[in-house]
């Protein structure tokens, strides 16, 4: 007997390309039927006017635990994802201590279950500490639940120790997701090179620095064959780069954010510290060229890089101030934005770039799909609800976001995670079935 019946929504799942008016039945955790529920019992869900979709998946989240919890927690940054419409998050390593261990992987999990809100995976950190020197034990970090590797907020400098980073994460069938900054060039930077830059009296920050990491890792491994990520693109010449890298076959497959896909470097104009990103904010030339690779397939995920501050790092001026916004609350919202309001691609594909492909990129293999008997990780949107985006409303520690008080359209109104439901934004749509 079914505990929760999905009604009268329009049901997307680009994995088993479904894309139809069908009823979702969920008893136990699981889907167990996809179809026309004529007498459901339990709980009933309308979902009409509503799309129904696998849960959505981020692939590049910063939780900050263990260590520096006074901005964020594998709990609170739970909560954010379920009340942004994610069921799954994968959590960066450049905590304190890194997670570059079996241990500290453990602990990931050991707090993602505590929290009990959505799934929380770790990504390992590639070499010991962060530090681009010594590969981390990435073979007792992959048979302990890594699903993925990256030094992110900090490149693999170092072109040897990236070629063994290359050859080691290969063997776990894992993929290494760079960050991509060539550390010389950026020294002192803050925001985007170019006159604005110049006009500010700030540090530039070459787009060539992030295409020539690029660049030289797709050289790295085209005698290796580790599937390799590019992390947050920023740069029309990266979308060039990566086009080329995967026409010729390569396995190579890359991210874009909200907030490169939304804002220009002139949101800088003001110094306001919410707009100094890593990789900084660049021209409406770049934004252009992400959202045409977007529509070409050369970028295949949409991923948020959220990255809590505390509320006094908010208040620093825009030299002092740390890098990097949230996301996880807002995202959905952003992304139709940047992606369906501009006629750039459609909600299947879009859905496509935040469950399928983060699924795949991430090897979570009973992820990104709705199909029979599958786990019940859901997502509810209702693609026509216009509200503004409302700090209040988050439920990041964090209030580091530039995008308090736009308009938008496009809101998560439930979030399922195994068969639970973790966030209903619409009480009334959910009605017991007598």
């Amino acid at each position: 007997m079914a505990r929760l019946t999905i009604k009268n929504g329009r049901v997307i799942d680009p994995a088993t390309g479904t894309d139809a008016r069908l009823d979702i039945a969920v008893e136990g955790g699981h889907i167990r039927k996809i179809g026309k529920v004529s007498r459901p019992d339990g709980r009933v869900f309308d979902a009409s006017g509503c799309l129904v979709c696998p849960g959505l998946i981020d692939p590049h989240v910063h939780l900050r635990e263990p260590g520096q919890e006074e901005k964020e927690t594998i709990a609170t940054g739970a909560a954010a994802a379920v009340n942004g419409g994610f069921t799954s998050i994968c959590c960066m390593p450049n905590t304190q201590p890194a997670l570059d261990d079996d241990a500290r992987i453990e602990f990931v999990y050991r707090q993602g279950s505590r929290a009990g809100l959505c799934n929380v995976y770790p990504v390992g950190a590639i070499t010991k500490g962060r530090e681009g020197k010594e590969l981390a034990e990435i073979g007792l970090m992959a048979r302990a639940g890594a699903v993925g590797f990256s030094d992110d907020g900090d490149v693999v400098a170092d072109a040897s120790v990236m070629a063994r980073s290359l050859a080691y994460v290969k063997m776990t069938g894992r993929a290494l997701m760079q960050h991509c900054q060539e550390p010389t060039l950026t020294a002192g930077a803050i925001m985007n090179a170019g006159s604005l830059a110049t006009h500010m009296g700030v540090g530039g920050w070459p787009k060539v620095a992030e295409e020539l990491i690029i660049q030289r890792d797709i050289m790295l491994n085209r005698a290796i064959g580790c599937r390799y990520h590019v992390q947050h693109v920023s740069s029309a010449g990266s979308v060039d780069i990566l086009r080329a890298a995967r026409k010729a076959g390569q396995p190579v497959t890359a991210e874009a954010s909200p907030h490169h896909l939304l804002l220009t470097e002139s949101a800088c104009n003001t110094y306001d510290p919410n707009t100094k990103m890593n990789p900084p904010l660049r021209t409406e030339e770049d934004v252009q060229s992400l959202r045409k690779g977007i529509r070409d397939g050369v970028i295949t995920v949409l991923a948020t890089d959220h990255a809590p501050h505390t509320r006094e790092e908010d208040e620093l001026e825009f030299a002092l101030a740390p890098f990097g916004i949230i996301g996880l609350d807002c995202a959905l919202a952003l992304y139709a934005k940047a992606l369906l309001e501009t006629d750039t691609i459609d909600w299947p594909a879009m859905i496509a770039m935040m469950t399928t492909a983060p699924a795949e990129l991430c090897g979570l293999e009973d992820k990104g799909k709705l199909v029979e008997d599958g786990v019940a990780d859901i997502t509810i949107i209702d693609p026509e609800d216009d509200y503004r985006i409302n700090l209040e409303d988050f439920q990041s520690k964090a209030r580091n976001c530039p995008f308090d008080g736009w308009p938008v359209r496009a809101r998560p109104i439930a979030t399922i995670v195994g068969g639970s439901v973790k966030m209903c934004f619409h009480k009334d749509r959910m009605k017991k079935q007598m």
